[in-house]
């Protein structure tokens, strides 16, 4: 896998995984966003800046299986850069998205677009762009960075977080969301947790 920090990304291009050479994405991306091609990428398919790049799940990874579910996963515990991931939501992989979503959101706390072909993929990578070089100077502006600093990106810390009696992955998610550490969390009043969890998980949370 790729190192944080070992990508180093011109201002103003896209460096794109080999494997993309001459797909549609790339025909579509060429003239639009100076699109640069490197081998050794491992994990990631485009580095959209030194901090944020993309990860493309097509409908045939889906369709495939497993494989890109590991992916993610020595994705996110390998690499602290600022994770996209991009899904090719179609008739057929329709059927694989609420588990994806699931993986990536909930499990492993990175950004999820969905997208219809590589044609839309390439018109959101080309927004996508501006919007962290725009965004970049800004840090509290820019969701992704902030996602990437936040305490929820750590998979560890929303695994702990489920640990606590009655909170499930969407209450940990919505517990994090609004505390952003498990130090907060713990100096949480009972009445502060009421208004994230109602009345009788915040019992439940602020005696455990």
């Amino acid at each position: 896998p790729v190192a944080a920090g070992s990508i180093v990304v011109p201002y103003g291009h896209v460096i794109g995984n080999e494997k993309w050479r001459g797909s549609e994405i790339a025909q579509r991306l060429q003239g639009k966003i100076r699109l640069i091609f490197e081998d050794g990428l491992g994990l990631v398919d485009f580095h959209l800046s030194n901090r944020t790049c993309i990860l493309y799940i097509s409908e045939a990874d889906l369709v495939a299986g497993d494989e890109f579910k590991r992916r993610l996963v020595r994705f996110r515990n390998a690499v602290s850069l600022g994770g996209i991931v991009i899904v090719e939501k179609t008739q057929i992989s329709d059927q694989y998205f609420l588990a994806v979503q699931k993986l990536v959101v909930l499990e492993l706390g990175m950004v999820l677009l969905p997208v219809a072909n590589q044609g839309e993929a390439s018109q959101l990578i080309t927004q996508l762009v501006s919007f962290v070089r725009e965004q970049s100077k800004d840090h509290s502006r820019n969701p992704f960075i902030r996602k990437q600093c936040s305490q929820l990106a750590e998979p560890s810390v929303f695994r702990t977080v489920q640990q606590i009696p009655g909170v499930g992955k969407t209450k940990a998610l919505l517990l994090l969301q609004q505390f952003g550490s498990i130090h907060r969390l713990c100096n949480a009043s009972v009445k502060e947790l009421e208004l994230v969890v109602g009345q009788t998980v915040a019992q439940q949370i602020y005696a455990f």
